[in-house]
């Protein structure tokens, strides 16, 4: 198997290639999903699903069956997941909270509407997607807005566990236009198909396909002069 460094190599000389690209975009946010799923799923990272008090469970043939799913449950299971993506779209982590809490605000003015767990988390996916763009559109209005370094916008552990390599990814996906680092982001962070991204996004899955294969081909670019610039004198 091919190094990660080595990888980088091959993107500097095969710059229009997306499937160099896309290995090496899926090498880093797998790495960084792996990173954030260990420390928000340690006793202390978050607060534990309420309990099913005995007293509420039949005995008998339904015995072992579990309860529906609460909107507790949801947010104390996926909020720093989505937390954790929506920092990879807007770069900051106070920000990302505030975008996630407006989406779980949003789920719970809709939670009669909708009809199970899978159709809850897709509503808090477009969600997060949706209120990132806003935040982008209003930054573009702002002149005095500085944006923040890509990679320290995550936890000083995350950072902390990421090559130099990776964080030069990271920084890659945070040049990229909205709706194509959304794509990525999505697919190799959030590990959803084609289909699912087209449902989060608004966009058609041939859409997704197009749009990924332009920012794959814009991170093997950037990358290709991030090495290029290093390799100078």
């Amino acid at each position: 198997m091919v190094g990660y460094a080595g990888t980088l190599g091959r993107v500097s000389t095969e710059r229009t290639d997306p499937g160099v690209a896309a290995e090496v975009v899926e090498r880093t946010l797998t790495r960084l999903r792996r990173i954030d799923t260990r420390i928000d799923t340690r006793p202390d990272a978050s607060a534990a699903a309420p309990a099913v008090p005995a007293q509420g469970r039949r005995a008998g043939p339904d015995a072992e069956q579990q309860p529906p799913r609460t909107l507790a449950d949801l947010y104390a299971e996926h909020r720093m997941r989505l937390v954790r993506l929506a920092i990879l779209l807007v770069d900051e982590s106070a920000t990302a909270e505030d975008v996630v809490q407006e989406a779980f605000t949003g789920l719970h003015r809709n939670w009669a509407g909708l009809r199970d767990e899978h159709a809850a988390l897709a509503y808090l996916r477009t969600a997060v997607v949706n209120g990132s763009r806003s935040v982008l559109r209003r930054r573009r209005t702002a002149r005095d807005y500085v944006p923040p370094h890509a990679v320290t916008a995550r936890s000083a552990e995350s950072l902390a566990m990421l090559s130099a390599e990776h964080q030069a990814v990271v920084d890659a996906l945070a040049g990229l236009p909205p709706r194509q680092r959304e794509v990525l982001v999505l697919r190799y962070y959030g590990g959803l198909s084609e289909a699912e991204i087209a449902e989060t996004t608004g966009i058609s899955r041939g859409a997704v396909k197009s749009t990924a294969s332009r920012a794959l081909a814009s991170v093997a670019d950037v990358l290709a002069a991030m090495t290029g610039s290093a390799r100078r004198p």
